[in-house]
């Protein structure tokens, strides 16, 4: 069965222009023009990527992307199309989960490709090779089965992206990782997004986990971020 990309934009060209590449390459594509139309094709029929437009009439990306993560779809892979104006959106679609953007004018055989990375990546998460992780000085379980993580014996939510980098640091207690060493570790080799991606993630993940494990991800400045389980 052909992957299905939903394209979220009121603009009919950048649809057809992605539609006529993703075809190409073997997807299928259903475009829809304002949030409403896509939560219910999601709802409809669940897609295996979205990508949204963050200027939309009527209810904008950013809501679209909350409402996705904070549902039963928040596993659904996000690529946010943006302005080059608008950096300070870019951030807090990635907060709200989204797991790669591309600026407007865009290439649609980058759109195709980074398409095509951020699919392997929802697939085959670089970071998850099966072997659990139990910390009991900060009560932390992480089980691969499931992509579940508990702290103090409470679930917590994490979206896919947090869930790989979280375990990535986890699984290596005391070890320093770069920014460039994590985009490697977690998002893959093919990433092609803002090194910043990283930060704000580890900002999510600290948000999300309660203490005393949110304070285990520590920064090491100037070099990035490590696991640091305190002493008993």
């Amino acid at each position: 069965m052909k992957p299905r990309v939903l394209v979220v934009d009121d603009d009919p060209h950048v649809g057809e222009l992605l539609s006529l590449y993703a075809a190409r390459d073997g997807f299928t594509v259903e475009t829809v023009p304002d949030g409403a139309a896509a939560l219910e094709a999601v709802r409809r029929q669940p897609p295996d990527l979205v990508i949204l437009d963050l200027n939309l009439p009527n209810m904008d990306g950013l809501d679209v992307c909350r409402q996705l993560r904070s549902g039963s779809d928040r596993w659904l892979p996000i690529i946010m199309l943006t302005a080059r104006d608008e950096e300070a959106d870019r951030v807090v679609g990635l907060e709200l989960g989204a797991d790669d953007y591309v600026t407007k004018p865009f290439s649609p055989r980058e759109v195709v490709a980074r398409i095509k990375a951020v699919l392997r990546r929802a697939g085959a998460p670089p970071a998850d090779d099966g072997t659990g992780v139990f910390i009991p000085a900060v009560g932390l379980e992480i089980r691969p089965q499931g992509r579940r993580v508990w702290v103090g014996g409470q679930e917590v939510a994490l979206a896919p992206r947090e869930y790989d980098l979280l375990l990535c640091l986890a699984r290596n207690p005391g070890r320093v990782f770069t920014r460039d060493a994590l985009l490697d570790q977690v998002w893959g080799y093919d990433f092609f997004g803002d090194p910043r991606t990283v930060d704000v993630h580890i900002r999510r993940l600290r948000r999300k986990l309660p203490e005393p494990a949110a304070s285990c991800i520590e920064t090491v400045w100037g070099v990035g971020y490590r696991f640091e389980v305190p002493a008993s």
